[in-house]
């Protein structure tokens, strides 16, 4: 700091009663979730400081500390995690600040009780799984995680491991240490949403450690943090012309999907075709299923109704699986536990019925078959085909309804339909274009197992025998009845 010169810094909770409830926390770990520009970052940043000068001083009347500052990429590290930190903690008053090789903050100001703070802010890029070996000689006070929705859940659980190591015990250790997080709202299949929404509420263990804190609508009365924008009506005009889900999520700050990309699905409305409750299956007609292949198998439960009605009730995906043990140990004991009895017609790749070209072992429609399952080849595999199947019940009414009803268990397919089923972009510069094919991701493989049943039904394909999967493993010789008639 330069000699002879103060420095003062007001930050007041006055209009974000959440963020002060998130202050006063002595939590090991805390996590916030709001809308756009509601003064998270600002008050993560105002933590690390505030912390810092309640450490306890060792014997030179020194406060030291250290905190790992952790984004998910390097770009958003520099423009948006330091911009924000060094707008409220200038490094010509504070200390000295280092971009390479790592961008490195050490914070050292005097206070007025005659001692010193000494705080070394390391700023990193972590967004991947294998990042996790930076951490593991990395000895900090704590650690704040910028947009936390972000970043992998081994990452954030890793930093956990690593606070509470500096100061050593020698030098006094840390009077506080612990991990806080700010994010927008994510998805509710994210490790976030299922860790402090879901699990915290019901753990009494975890509400020893972990506190959660969610601010109001940026629209509401109880808005946060408009004394300090610009326009008391931001919220409001930002909202105009946005598409609903993002004025949900990023406005409103509630969890859900926010279409990003080329979008294959664009008919499809998460309140009109999400069921709100389980789906039974219809009493004495046949399901029909449908495969995706490869080391990834899935497999799409569904059920037409002659009036034009289409359930999807259940959706089965597995990782690093071949179809033999998915088909045998997973998808059959499934279809016997919960649709004892129901025939059977199944829709698959067409490509699946090639030998594997590495050891001409049975190809992916032999294996179906030899576990038992009745399998049609689908006509076609390309896109637009496939997609048009689907899109074709996302668009059609039966008496009045939609016919397209999606359980909500499908936890893949509505994430695919809501956003992340979307066209593969090109690396092309200088203009966004897409290609024809669908990016490959983790909702892909449910997708397009759902494309080759619609698919089959579309082509009228039905059982042409009784076969059934039920409790003694025989094929059925009598007419199904329902499991939950």
């Amino acid at each position: 700091m330069p000699e002879n010169v103060n420095y003062d810094i007001i930050f007041d909770y006055n209009d974000a009663p959440t963020l002060k409830r998130f202050a006063m926390s002595n939590k090991r770990i805390r996590g916030i979730v709001g809308p756009f520009r509601s003064g998270k970052s600002s008050a993560c940043s105002a933590e690390i400081v505030r912390r810092s000068t309640q450490q306890e001083p060792n014997i030179r009347k020194i406060r030291r500390t250290r905190w790992a500052v952790v984004r998910n990429t390097y770009p958003e590290l520099r423009d948006t995690t330091i911009k924000t930190f060094l707008d409220w903690y200038p490094h010509e008053y504070f200390g000295h600040y280092r971009q390479s090789p790592t961008p490195d903050y050490m914070m050292t100001f005097p206070l007025p009780d005659g001692t010193f703070v000494e705080a070394e802010i390391l700023f990193r890029a972590l967004d991947r799984p294998d990042h996790v070996k930076n951490l593991l000689s990395l000895e900090v006070t704590g650690a704040w995680f910028n947009e936390c929705r972000e970043i992998e859940k081994i990452i954030f659980e890793t930093m956990d491991g690593r606070i509470g190591q500096f100061p050593s015990k020698k030098d006094g250790g840390p009077t506080w240490f612990g991990m806080f997080a700010d994010t927008n709202p994510c998805d509710t299949d994210h490790w976030w949403y299922k860790l402090f929404v879901e699990k915290l509420p019901n753990d009494p263990e975890l509400q020893e450690l972990y506190g959660y804190f969610h601010q109001p609508s940026g629209r509401s009365p109880q808005a946060e943090n408009i004394s300090h924008l610009k326009d008391p009506l931001y919220y409001q005009k930002l909202a105009i012309g946005k598409d609903p889900a993002w004025v949900r999520v990023y406005i409103d700050g509630q969890y859900g999907y926010v279409r990003e990309g080329k979008i294959i699905y664009t008919n499809y409305l998460d309140t009109v075709h999400c069921a709100e409750k389980t789906l039974e299956p219809w009493s004495g007609l046949h399901l029909t299923l449908g495969f995706d292949f490869g080391l990834t198998p899935a497999c799409v439960i569904t059920q037409y109704h002659p009036k034009g009605s289409l359930h999807i009730l259940r959706e089965l995906c597995a990782t690093e699986m071949g179809l033999k043990r998915f088909a045998r140990d997973a998808l059959r004991p499934f279809l016997i536990a919960n649709f004892n009895g129901y025939r059977i017609v199944s829709g698959c790749d067409p490509s699946g019925a090639r030998r594997s070209e590495v050891d001409e072992t049975k190809s992916c429609y032999k294996e179906l078959k030899d576990c038992g399952f009745p399998v049609k080849l689908a006509w076609s595999n390309a896109l637009e085909p496939r997609f048009t199947s689907v899109d074709n019940f996302l668009t059609k009414t039966v008496e009045g309804k939609p016919a397209f009803q999606l359980d909500p268990s499908c936890k893949l397919l509505r994430k695919g339909f809501n956003g992340e089923y979307k066209r593969r972009k090109l690396n092309i510069s200088g203009a966004e274009m897409y290609g024809s094919e669908a990016e490959k991701n983790a909702v892909s493989h449910p997708h397009e197992a759902l494309q080759y049943a619609c698919m089959t039904i579309e082509r009228g394909i039905v059982p042409t025998s009784d076969i059934g999967f039920h409790s003694n493993h025989q094929p059925m010789r009598q007419p199904p009845r329902a499991a939950f008639a």
